[in-house]
């Protein structure tokens, strides 16, 4: 089948490519890239996280929502770990381990949308991670940083050494993970055998995680929020996501013409002032829907204040995906494990790294975000759509951690303000405001970064294409089988075509 898919590694392109080229549709393309990547790609992704899509079915007049967001275990409690001497939540560990929502999404959404079963969609990454891959510059240097706390779990320094650039890395027990989901699907996973492979190893840990919470997952379809921006509506995911954040970002500029959001010191300062009002709104609103309401209007409302300062939020690392077929399917695939290599529990003999998610929640008891049983965090990742005249147009994201919303716009900026090329929108210099509120950091490439540096701001000028500055990807469909995507070089990602 004729189409095209953009991931953060070339590998990943490749496969989505091939199932293409094979006959499969976008969204098997897409989540045969998204579980390479879970292979080639550990510092940023696994099966054990969770993940959360946008898909444009072919012929449909609106896109739907996967919302693949894992709970917290039916003991996690506020009062649980204080009682363990903690006043924050950790960063790492089992207490941070929630439901992995990624393996039953890849389920849900062949199901309902694609045309090759589990199996076919799953058997490139499994032969990745069976046979090896050569190690790139970024998963190594990802390797070493991190080693020295990676190494205190055996079974992790085992499955995860700090190899160099040009290495091979071989995975073998999560070849046969992923060949077991492959044939007996997903439901091996949540309350199977390796579901209960994954609750021991986080119970024996002391994580909250049961075999009873793996198997009570259950992902929800959700109908996606939508925006006017320009002569464009735009898709957001609704909360648990921070969607609503890139939406309140937009609806301020939306109010601006479009030549004065060209980058350079201006720009970077309305961004600073974007970040603070958004991110406060926030750190009072967004939390799990189930458990409290979450108001849409403060964050459409470009006058609204919070009447709080925003909290600062750990960083963390994701990929993001986009693809698109002749039959007219779009996707929109954002995937993580919250931070580098999650809580760095990989369970035993199974090669599952398990995400660190939980880190989000709050200990503070009148926090709305705070930590209670079976809850879904407020969530960094955020896919986004746009259509054209009611036609599927773009998808476009980020990897970012808490920083998603304020790159997820720039490249909005680039793609429909400055009417950049996708390859240019996604590799444009950027600026960001760090997690805490301060520095701002600026790509030494951005305009006016010098002058910036020289200013009242607080300012940490970055290299070109930092890493810091996320992996972007984007796809703007220009007709029937015709599109244009870019895929973000501070990656080492590709674009890829079926033709």
């Amino acid at each position: 089948m004729k189409g095209v898919i953009a991931t953060s590694h070339r590998l990943a392109s490749e496969a989505g490519a091939e199932m293409l080229r094979d006959g499969g549709n976008a969204i098997d393309a897409a989540i045969a890239a998204n579980a390479v990547l879970c292979v080639v790609y550990p510092h940023m992704t696994s099966i054990g996280g969770d993940l959360f899509a946008l898909v444009w079915p072919a012929g449909e007049v609106e896109p739907v929502g996967l919302e693949g967001a894992g709970r917290s275990g039916t003991g996690a409690t506020v009062e649980a770990m204080r009682e363990r001497g903690f006043d924050r939540m950790p960063e790492r560990g089992a207490t941070t381990v929630t439901v992995p929502g990624t393996v039953q999404a890849w389920g849900r959404l062949l199901e309902r949308y694609g045309s090759v079963g589990l199996g076919r969609a799953l058997a490139p990454a499994a032969a990745a991670a069976r046979d090896g891959f050569l190690v790139g510059e970024n998963l190594s240097a990802a390797l070493h940083t991190h080693f020295d706390w990676l190494a205190k779990e055996s079974e992790t320094a085992r499955v995860l050494p700090p190899l160099k650039a040009g290495m091979k890395l071989r995975q073998p027990e999560l070849a046969t993970t992923l060949e077991t989901i492959g044939r007996s699907g997903f439901g091996n996973f949540y309350f199977g055998e390796l579901g209960r492979a994954i609750a021991a190893a986080v119970e024996s840990r002391g994580g909250f995680l049961t075999a009873a919470d793996l198997a009570a997952h259950r992902g929800n379809w959700t109908q996606p929020l939508s925006m006017p921006y320009r002569d464009l509506t735009v898709y957001e995911l609704p909360p648990p996501t921070q969607g609503l954040v890139a939406m309140s970002m937009l609806a301020r500029l939306s109010a601006l013409p479009s030549e004065s959001l060209v980058p350079g010191a201006g720009l970077a300062r309305r961004m600073v002032s974007l970040r603070d009002a958004t991110y406060a709104l926030r750190s009072r609103y967004l939390t799990d829907p189930d458990f409290a309401t979450v108001p849409v209007e403060p964050f459409l409302d470009p006058a609204a204040v919070a009447g709080q300062a925003s909290e600062r939020l750990p960083d963390g690392d994701t990929v993001y995906l986009c693809a698109a077929d002749e039959e007219g399917n779009l996707v929109s695939l954002i995937q993580s494990l919250a931070f580098d290599f999650g809580s760095g529990i990989v369970v035993e003999g199974t090669g599952i790294l398990l995400q660190n998610r939980g880190c989000y929640f709050s200990l503070d008891p009148a926090h709305v975000n705070r930590l209670e049983p079976r809850k879904r965090t407020m969530h960094t990742l955020i896919p986004a759509l746009a259509a054209k005249g009611g036609r599927p147009y773009a998808a476009f994201g980020t990897m970012a951690g808490e920083g998603q919303p304020q790159i997820q716009v720039q490249v909005a900026m680039n793609l429909f303000d400055q009417g950049l090329d996708p390859a240019q929108a996604v590799a444009a210099p950027r600026v960001r405001v760090a997690p805490g509120g301060a520095p701002l950091w600026v790509e030494a490439d951005y305009p006016d970064a010098l002058e910036l540096s020289r200013s009242d701001l607080v300012v940490e000028l970055l290299p070109p294409r930092d890493q810091r500055m996320g992996h972007a990807q984007a796809l703007l469909v220009d007709g029937p089988g015709a599109w244009r995507a870019g895929a973000d070089p501070r990656s080492d990602g590709s674009v890829e075509f079926s033709a």
